[in-house]
């Protein structure tokens, strides 16, 4: 009798828990491709986003009537919950909305795009308001690498026979080749609450935070450093100390092979940087001088064209292309502006042409040179309960090129200062996708702001494969089929 009430306790448990979220895909009817960035709404002012392969998760199904899907050119779709099976992936398909402009404008002539932008600027403080807000937010970053050379050779070393530098250089030139071969990429995922005082103010408060890590495949500038300095070490006095120098600075740290810095796992993160992180891309959603979004909007600074008229939601929506006309204007893209409110409803961008962002280049003097040549992104607005829009889903991929060439020498700490010599060069190319949604918004005030107090770290949990309960029933991003597939050592 006991073991069956525990295996009615197990069943009933298993099935609330399925039936609380339904996994859903979204696909244009025509087509048979995925749709992107749709908005699944489960009431009024509440919902998720599906991801770029247009899946999506809802939970707290149980308590839903309905669905409401929409996306920019799509017919919008209302589903009752019942039609839905919450144990497999329900596909919903959306038809593309016929746009009829006849219907709308007498004149042939398209609409007065300076008008349109002028008239934006105006509605600006009646359409968003970016101070005193605490918003609920799921962020994940993936990080890819790609390195497209490797060298590690050590040229001399005063205190090791030839043979040990010859097996050093066999171990050195082992793990380039495994780096080189090696899909390297991870995930960083948080979820907790923003609290905005305003354009540069913001504390973060971490609930949950997890990353999905291949430890064999970690392969940071300063990890592959790291692990180069271990493999020469080891063919070193074991006893001894070492200094590390590089043509540009001199590390003071003692290094040797059981340094502890080498085995520690660090499971926490510095909330001050996942905060900046956050702030920086919400910036990008924001309206205040010299803004990404009010430079885009300044004739000054880029040249703006009608391109189209399509439905949101319901919503006729004017699509205009925006190119720079200065060459500090680095963006080309597109904005969506409701014709009933003047407000920009979703901006996506790029860079324009072989324009880039951050240079260095000192490859013949220092060894070093970094390209910032990749820097796209989404930004999509929802309504609240006020009628004040705020940013609902954030995207920001960047890429970089990068070439790193350093001497660097391992200097005993004793009184005959015996010195390794090696060769460290690197180059290659970096991607880094940052994602936040953000699943509720509410009001501050002034004084509630002030209670709140920012945590210096906040630990997270290491995994080697997605684990889906461990963000049950909560608001998410749905993952990716590359972070599902993932599994790591």
């Amino acid at each position: 009798m006991k073991n069956v009430l525990t295996f009615m306790i197990i069943f009933f448990s298993s099935y609330s828990a399925l039936s609380q979220h339904m996994n859903g895909k979204i696909i244009d009817k025509n087509t048979k491709q995925p749709i992107a960035f749709s908005n699944i709404k489960t009431g009024e002012y509440t919902g998720v986003i599906s991801n770029e392969e247009g899946y999506f998760t809802i939970t707290g199904i149980d308590s839903i009537k309905s669905i409401t899907i929409s996306c920019m050119g799509y017919q919008s779709k209302t589903i009752d919950v019942k039609d839905l099976s919450p144990l497999k992936n329900c596909l919903i398909e959306l038809e593309e909305a016929i746009n009829e402009l006849s219907e709308v404008f007498i004149s042939t002539k398209p609409p007065n795009v300076d008008s349109i932008i002028a008239k934006v600027k105006l509605k600006i403080k009646d359409n968003y308001d970016g101070e005193l807000n605490r918003y609920t937010i799921f962020h994940r970053t993936t990080d890819h690498i790609n390195f497209k050379s490797l060298e590690f050779e050590i040229d001399k070393a005063s205190d090791a026979d030839k043979k040990s530098i010859e097996y050093a250089n066999a171990n050195l030139k082992h793990m380039a080749k495994d780096i080189k071969n090696s899909n390297m990429v991870q995930f960083f995922d948080f979820k907790g609450d923003v609290y905005a005082l305003g354009m540069d103010s913001i504390k973060l408060k971490v609930d949950k935070a997890a990353q999905l890590l291949d430890h064999k495949h970690d392969f940071s500038i300063d990890r592959i450093q790291e692990k180069a300095q271990r493999i020469i070490l080891a063919y070193l006095d074991t006893t001894k100390t070492y200094k590390l120098k590089t043509g540009l600075f001199k590390i003071e740290d003692s290094l040797s092979l059981d340094n502890q810095d080498f085995k520690k796992e660090n499971s926490n993160a510095k909330v001050s940087l996942l905060s900046d992180q956050t702030k920086s891309l919400l910036s990008e959603s924001e309206f205040y001088e010299h803004s990404f979004l009010t430079n885009i909007l300044d004739n000054y600074f880029y040249e703006h064209e009608f391109e189209d008229m399509i439905y949101n939601d319901e919503e006729l929506t004017y699509v205009i292309r925006f190119m720079p006309k200065k060459a500090m204007a680095k963006f080309t893209g597109t904005l969506f502006i409701s014709d009933d409110t003047y407000a920009i409803t979703r901006l996506d961008y790029n860079y324009y042409k072989k324009r880039h962002g951050e240079k260095v280049n000192l490859k013949f003097v220092f060894g070093i040179k970094y390209v910032a040549n990749i820097n796209k992104g989404t930004v999509i607005f929802e309504k609240d309960s006020s009628k004040i829009y705020y940013p609902k889903y954030l995207k920001r991929t960047t890429g970089s090129y990068f070439y790193v060439n350093r001497p660097l020498k391992l200097i005993q700490n004793s009184k005959e200062s015996y010195k390794v010599s090696f060769d460290f060069k690197i180059e290659g190319s970096n991607l880094q996708k940052e994602e936040l949604l953000i699943s509720a918004k509410k009001k501050l005030t002034l004084d509630e702001f002030k209670t709140i107090k920012q945590d210096s770290i906040v630990s997270f949990k290491i995994l080697n494969k997605y684990e889906k309960t461990i963000w049950q029933n909560e608001s998410i991003l749905e993952p990716s089929m590359e972070m599902k597939q993932f599994k790591g050592e």
